[in-house]
């Protein structure tokens, strides 16, 4: 004897199976509701002969004051653009680069991410020459570890990032031990040079 499994119709993508309604109604609770269009809370918004007040059939666009960036897939720029980070300096021009590259290739992606690093670069170097150089103790959140229980935070709570921690605190600071490293080096060339 055939189980009730056996008897419902293969599904495909040519056929896929169609349950009957009534069986569905019946050993769903609830199943249907919304077929009926008067229970449709959404019905209004699906109407076609509702006059919304749109004068257009193609949103009128923003002036391109300067020139932007585009991907190489689409043939114009969308209606409306973002204007309040302008791309400058030689991070700009390697993010322009990028996209000369399509979309779907990991160079378009990996140039802009190299790109995000030379302007974190250009941004520190700017606030050093403005007075106002980055404090990597207090940004970090290094005195918070030391007077808001900071251990006691990382390792309680049963957190699942506790595996990864003790990385986390090389990643970041890597940086700047290289930074000091070649500082380093570099006065200690000039002082043995000049001993000669």
């Amino acid at each position: 004897m055939a189980t009730p499994e056996q008897n419902l119709p293969v599904y495909t993508a040519a056929h896929p199976p169609r349950p009957d309604p009534a069986h569905l109604r019946a050993t769903i609770p609830g199943w249907g509701a919304d077929l009926d269009p008067a229970d449709r809370p959404s019905v209004p918004k699906l109407r076609q002969d509702l006059n919304a007040g749109a004068h257009w059939e193609f949103p009128d666009r923003q002036q391109e004051t300067t020139p932007r960036e585009r991907s190489i897939e689409h043939r114009v720029l969308t209606p409306v653009f973002g204007t309040a980070q302008p791309l400058s300096g030689l991070s700009g021009a390697i993010r322009r680069y990028a996209y000369r590259y399509s979309e779907g290739r990991a160079a378009h992606w990996l140039i802009l991410l190299f790109g995000d690093r030379v302007d974190v670069v250009e941004h520190r170097i700017t606030a050093l020459l403005h007075g106002r150089p980055d404090n990597p103790v207090t940004e970090m959140g290094l005195t918070a570890e030391v007077t808001r229980g900071g251990l006691h935070a990382r390792a309680g709570r049963g957190r699942t990032d506790f595996k990864h921690q003790w990385i986390d605190t090389l990643t970041v600071n890597a940086p700047w031990v290289a930074l000091a490293a070649a500082v380093t080096g570099v006065l200690l060339a000039r002082r043995g040079s000049s001993r000669r």
